[in-house]
């Protein structure tokens, strides 16, 4: 019926974090006298998590349009035309909605642990290998 407000919802909070971020990245950038034209780390990665949350939103959006379950004319939810059918469709946002969040949030920081991995190995890679001293007269 409306699962997909919960989602929505995070993506709302997520987007303006993403701005927010954005800005602070931008500032801190031009006062180290950096070009602005590549976004800093988090930005990038906020920027991940929006892109899956507000495709997740689209497509779950247009799902309930085909199925008639979200209309153009107000109330816009079908289920809030009749009282008796909000309660389930409350009941659907706080389950299936709030689920549908937590496991995109979860496959994000999944996402954002390997990228840690993956850039922490490339920083290591370009380090230059240290000769171990041998004193002592060991092996």
């Amino acid at each position: 019926m409306a699962c997909f407000l919960a989602p929505a919802g995070v993506a709302i909070v997520t987007t303006v974090i993403q701005k927010v971020a954005k800005k602070k990245e931008g500032a801190a950038a031009h006062t180290e006298g950096e070009s602005t034209s590549t976004p800093g780390k988090w930005t990038q990665r906020l920027r991940w998590l929006n892109t899956m949350l507000w495709g997740g939103v689209a497509l779950l959006c247009l799902e309930h349009i085909w199925h008639g379950e979200v209309v153009p004319w107000p109330p816009f939810l079908t289920a809030m035309t009749t009282p008796g059918d909000v309660g389930p469709m409350v009941h659907e946002i706080l389950t299936y909605g709030v689920a549908m969040a937590v496991m995109v949030l979860v496959a994000w920081g999944i996402m954002v642990a390997v990228a840690e991995i993956i850039e922490r190995r490339a920083n290591a890679a370009d380090l230059p290998e240290v000769e171990p001293d041998h004193v002592g007269g060991g092996l």
